[in-house]
């Protein structure tokens, strides 16, 4: 079996938590996003808000895998379901939990930050124009900076995320892989495929290693 090819497969299994980051609260308008503005004579002058990437495509929901028929002996050929093994296996809920809880964290600083931002925009379109104009324009300037640091603070975090993922990934693949190369010498195996990466469209169920794998991953 060769290794290259279920390395390719596993950059996916814990993919799609980080776009969260780019998504606003609920019930909250985009970062830096911006309420009516009421006519002013001084119109308030604002640098660009942060856009929102785009989400990524969420990963497939975990479902309830059903124990296969027994093993056909003297089969060559066999297949696991990888997003299957992630999602059921102790070390993949723990990434995913892992991964979840940073994303949690970090929505919540953007939050703040977002909230801080949200009122002085308001106070300066309700009462930018009383203000006299060196208050305005040093309104005006801290929205600028909060502007700025709220931007950095997104990508920031996605950064954070995208390294602990790529970590998370690398640490299980390693427990992975060693299980499947080993599954697949004891039974004989001349190879060993992705279910979904191979484009499979049907295949005897007892070739349908993947709760196996599990089993052996989690070592019960």
């Amino acid at each position: 079996m060769r290794r290259y090819a279920i390395v390719v497969s596993l950059g996916f299994l814990l993919g799609g938590a980080p776009a969260v980051l780019a998504q606003a609260p609920a019930g909250q308008p985009p970062l830096g996003a911006k309420p009516p503005v009421a006519p002013a004579p001084k119109p308030a002058t604002q640098a660009p808000a942060p856009k929102p990437a785009p989400p990524a495509p969420a990963a497939p929901p975990a479902q309830a895998l059903q124990p296969p028929p027994p093993f056909p002996q003297g089969a060559k050929t066999a297949f696991v379901n990888l997003q299957g093994i992630a999602q059921l296996s102790a070390d993949g809920k723990a990434a995913a939990a892992k991964v979840t809880a940073l994303t949690q964290k970090k929505q919540n600083e953007i939050a703040e930050r977002q909230k801080a931002l949200q009122g002085n925009q308001q106070k300066l379109q309700s009462s930018g124009t009383v203000m006299s104009d060196q208050a305005r324009g040093q309104l005006e300037k801290e929205i600028e900076r909060q502007q700025r640091e709220l931007e950095r603070l997104q990508q920031d975090a996605q950064a954070e995320l995208n390294d602990l993922q790529q970590e998370l990934q690398g640490e299980f693949q390693k427990k992975l892989l060693p299980v499947l190369e080993a599954m697949a010498k004891e039974k004989g195996l001349h190879f060993l495929f992705s279910g979904a990466d191979a484009g499979l469209i049907w295949a005897e169920p007892g070739l349908d290693l993947t709760l196996e794998a599990v089993k052996r991953l989690d070592g019960k």
